[in-house]
């Protein structure tokens, strides 16, 4: 059994995304939830759970790919994302981190911008 990735709240990924953080932001859901509710920061790249599991690793980005690069993984509950974060955990990535209720708990307890659905 593959055991759950570590979790991170969404006041903790609001707090590092506002600091000095390499962090990167790893959206996993389909591109038609994008238009509904979308985490606007540099840190965010958007590759849908779909493409990597079509393309495994090879639908990272470049700046992703990195083993040791802290990676924060969401979508719009938390469920598929901590899939994804367990799966690159598997795969030798070191760092990372299940967002805690995904993107609606962050609209809901951070910006409410970012859109809710």
């Amino acid at each position: 059994m593959t055991p759950l990735p570590p979790e991170i709240s969404a006041i903790e990924l609001h707090q590092k995304l506002a600091g000095e953080s390499s962090l990167l932001v790893l959206d996993v859901r389909e591109p038609y939830e994008w238009t509904r509710a979308f985490l606007h920061h540099p840190a965010v790249i958007t590759v849908p759970m779909s493409e990597l599991a079509a393309r495994g690793t090879d639908a990272l980005p470049e700046e992703a790919r990195n083993p040791h690069q802290p990676l924060v993984i969401l979508c719009h509950h938390g469920e598929r994302s901590r899939v994804v974060a367990a799966w690159l955990s598997a795969q030798g990535w070191q760092q990372v981190f299940n967002l805690q209720g995904g993107i609606d708990a962050y609209a809901r307890l951070v910006d409410k911008n970012v859109g809710i659905y």
